[in-house]
């Protein structure tokens, strides 16, 4: 499979780009993305929720009312569960919930996005550029001569570049993201996918 390269300006330079059938051209596997999504989304989890159970209350343990004889139910201490300001039952505890995900699923599921991005036609390639400082307006008017103001969009660099990451923190819907960052969830979460050119290589080196 081969795309065209882009310039900055949202014209056509006349080279292209071949992306491997490997990488870009399997049959996706649903599950596996659904499986890497989850732990994704579990890693962001804090897990800090607690309540307090009737040994952590503040209170008396004297018996409140004698145990026969009241015509009522049986009473213990004033930290019951049953009584308003009582401990909690089974309430949450503090917990981790992140669970281990095979690499090879991992990059199945990296894999299964790319190529069903690339059989939608959800993927542009854009030749290599850089700012020598931080602007917004600069890279809004890229994503306005790409016709992708208007959509979700993940930029994905070859190498770190800080400028351009500066650059798009403001814009909402967009975000940029190196080859050796990449998750399954912001694929997955993206409407359009830009590949800096230099980012194909290293991309396809990553998952094969």
């Amino acid at each position: 499979m081969k795309l065209s390269v882009f310039n900055i300006k949202g014209e056509e330079t006349g080279r292209e780009v071949s992306l491997d059938k490997k990488v870009f051209g399997i049959e996706p596997n649903e599950h596996a993305v659904y499986l890497e999504v989850k732990q994704y989304l579990a890693n962001q989890r804090q897990g800090t929720h607690k309540v307090k159970t009737r040994n952590e209350i503040t209170g008396s343990t004297k018996k409140i009312k004698k145990q026969k004889g009241t015509g009522t139910a049986r009473a213990g201490s004033i930290k019951s569960p049953i009584f308003k300001g009582g401990g909690t039952v089974f309430g949450p505890a503090p917990r981790d919930y992140s669970f281990k995900l095979n690499k090879k699923v991992k990059r199945l599921a990296k894999k299964s996005v790319l190529s069903a991005k690339a059989k939608d036609k959800q993927i542009k390639v854009l030749e290599d550029f850089s700012f020598d400082a931080p602007k917004t307006k600069e890279f809004t008017s890229i994503l306005a001569s790409l016709a992708i103001s208007d959509k979700k969009s993940l930029v994905i660099l070859g190498a770190p570049n800080e400028n351009l990451y500066l650059s798009s923190r403001n814009i909402k819907n967009t975000k940029v993201a190196t080859a050796d960052e990449l998750s399954t969830y912001d694929l997955v979460n993206a409407d359009q996918l830009i590949l800096v050119e230099s980012s194909v290589d290293a991309i396809q080196k990553r998952l094969n």
